[in-house]
């Protein structure tokens, strides 16, 4: 559900994009997903793909403790289904300009952050492109201190962009594998004889 996510926000923001800043060739993506990391000349046999871009990239993953089920099992009107609940994650995203003009990397950092302040929360029924695996897909913004923001970088390689983090709430990872099944218990019967004791 990782890569189902970025790649639908990916698509979304272009979509965006072309609407608010004139493309001359739309079927060329401005913002691409891929690792921001390899825009260095040294990798640039490597990923060709992000030269002059805007490029999404996953920098963490963290579990969403909060909205943790407790419970292994689901009941039928039958049975009861024995099974790991799912697993709800937060994505942290980078949106990062790797563009040859300065004015051209702000232009479009500022109308990804416009996208995001009008549209914040992704479901099947709003965006039906959006795989229906995917319940809901909640985007905030994410924000950094000048010594997280240094850090990052560093871990990146070190060369700074224009960018925004954003933090995806509620991406659910279930392999739906079931590890028993059984009835379960409707009535309970008390025997409430009592023996004499043997004298």
């Amino acid at each position: 559900m990782i890569n189902e996510s970025l790649k639908f926000l990916c698509e979304e923001v272009n979509k965006y994009l072309n609407l608010k800043i004139a493309n001359p060739t739309p079927s060329i993506p401005r913002l691409v997903v891929s690792n921001i990391s390899l825009s260095s000349e040294a990798n640039a046999d490597i990923s060709p793909d992000i030269k002059d871009k805007a490029v999404l990239s996953l920098v963490n993953v963290e579990e969403d403790k909060v909205a943790k089920q407790q419970e292994n099992y689901t009941r039928t009107d039958l049975t009861t289904v024995y099974k790991n609940p799912p697993l709800y994650l937060n994505l942290y995203i980078l949106f990062a300009m790797n563009r040859k003009k300065y004015d051209d990397s702000l232009n479009l950092l500022g109308a990804i952050i416009q996208f995001f302040q009008h549209q914040q929360v992704f479901t099947p029924i709003t965006h039906p492109s959006l795989d229906s695996r995917i319940q809901k897909l909640v985007v905030d913004l994410h924000n950094m201190s000048f010594e997280q923001t240094n850090h990052l970088w560093s871990v990146l390689g070190g060369k700074y962009f224009p960018s925004v983090m954003y933090k995806i709430r509620q991406v659910t990872i279930d392999e739906n594998a079931v590890i028993s099944e059984s009835g379960f218990i409707k009535e309970v019967q008390v025997n409430d004889k009592m023996k004499t004791p043997v004298s």
